[in-house]
């Protein structure tokens, strides 16, 4: 483990949310490459828990936990400082680290607005009832975000891709891991 890094226990309900790209500055701030182009899960969590990075140098092992004192956006990017990381060596050690936030700190979401990592698993049915797939991921198109869902008809596997706008989404029912929708199986 890192010298201020405080060895913990990866929460139950964590998700991946960005990565350690570099030190930003001598005093122990870095800067983070977030997943979301929105990273509010990053600026509400005081609590920010790293794995080493899957490729390259590994500076560390097992989890790590930081007390974020500070997360902002500068000059387009994220950067933050953290009690535990007082200096560039330190910041610059954890080049590559990912990191993870309890899912219970993200902030809420609005009515008719998910995260993305809440859709993943849900059962797509249209309205007559009749099973399309699984999402597997989300894909954001620019103009729109698709589901991408894992299917099977007549013993074969397929992809199929429904836009998730409301012309389409008629519910998300996250309690019920459904999520109905207008579209056809011959789509």
């Amino acid at each position: 483990m890192l010298p201020g890094l405080e060895a913990a226990e990866l929460p139950a309900d964590a998700i991946e949310v960005g990565r350690v790209n570099d030190a930003w500055g001598i005093k122990g701030w870095f800067r983070v490459q977030p997943y979301s182009a929105d990273p509010e899960a990053l600026f509400s969590s005081k609590r920010w828990f790293l794995l080493p990075s899957e490729i390259g140098a590994k500076t560390f092992s097992g989890v790590g936990k930081l007390s974020i004192v500070q997360a902002k956006t500068h000059s387009g990017a994220v950067v933050a400082s953290a009690r535990e990381i007082d200096d560039r060596d330190a910041a610059e050690a954890l080049r590559g680290a990912r990191i993870f936030v309890s899912r219970s700190s993200f902030p809420s979401t609005q009515e008719d607005e998910y995260y993305w990592v809440d859709l993943i698993g849900l059962n797509v049915v249209n309205r007559a009832g009749v099973m399309l797939g699984t999402v597997k991921e989300l894909l954001s198109t620019g103009a729109q975000t698709v589901l991408v869902m894992d299917c099977e008809q007549e013993g074969k596997k397929f992809e199929r891709m429904i836009p998730f706008v409301s012309t389409y989404i008629d519910d998300v029912d996250l309690p019920g891991r459904r999520i109905l929708v207008d579209w056809q199986a011959d789509y």
